[in-house]
């Protein structure tokens, strides 16, 4: 049976005005959405047509990976609506940097604010350097490699080159896991060792690495390696 279309629907229900009475606190994830939608398709409104997206991809975070391409595929959806979603997915990753980028970077859970809404939605490993000066204020963030579903590998040569290049005081890297377990692998540990034996060579003070997860209830959603005592 067709949906109503959201003209026909109560006024309590249609997410633009409950946005408008209630706040965007008030309103479900397939609600924010088809906001963003504006339209549904044949026999089923915009709402149904985000709903169908969650269940989907399952999630926020798994959504938020596709690119605007790939979106554009998907019936009830097209280019124009790509683009919006991925436009609003980019504007969020951007919001939450902000404020971070602004401060005294000393600790994983502000490397966590600052780069973990983005890597989160990444269906690959990316390693990235961030470059601090010597107040440990931000002075950019590198990729220096993206790998696999499960592993990135760089020489201690690629980590550091944004270093040199920038005169960096300091640098903290982080990586991502897809899968969400921030737990690190052998690779990882012995990656962070060899990039510990090269800072001291450059003189580069390495901070810390961090492997960027996804929250879970009984875990942080990120592992340090300062934290754990390794680096």
């Amino acid at each position: 049976m067709p949906s109503l279309k959201i003209q026909e629907l109560p006024d309590e229900d249609r997410p633009r005005e409950k946005l408008v009475k209630q706040g965007a606190s008030a309103l479900s994830e397939s609600e924010l959405i088809a906001i963003l939608l504006r339209t549904g398709t044949v026999g089923a409104n915009a709402v149904d047509v985000a709903r169908e997206l969650l269940l989907r991809f399952h999630s926020l975070t798994a959504l938020s990976r596709c690119d605007a391409r790939e979106l554009a595929d998907i019936k009830g959806i097209g280019l124009a609506k790509a683009l919006q979603l991925a436009a609003a997915f980019e504007l969020g990753k951007r919001l939450s940097q902000e404020s971070t980028a602004r401060g005294k970077l000393d600790s994983p859970d502000l490397i966590y604010d600052l780069l973990g809404q983005e890597m989160r939605m990444l269906s690959r490993e990316s390693l990235r350097a961030i470059l601090l000066d010597s107040r440990l204020r931000l002075l950019r963030v590198e990729e220096i490699a993206l790998g696999s579903i499960s592993e990135c590998i760089a020489h201690p040569r690629e980590v550091f080159r944004p270093a040199l290049i920038h005169s960096a005081y300091a640098v903290i890297l982080a990586h991502n896991h897809p899968s969400g377990d921030p737990l690190p692998s052998q690779s990882d540990l012995n990656m962070s060792r060899r990039m510990c034996e090269a800072a001291k060579i450059l003189q580069i003070r390495l901070i810390d690495h961090v492997i960027i997860g996804s929250p879970a209830e009984g875990r942080l959603p990120y592992y340090s390696f300062k934290e754990a005592g390794i680096i």
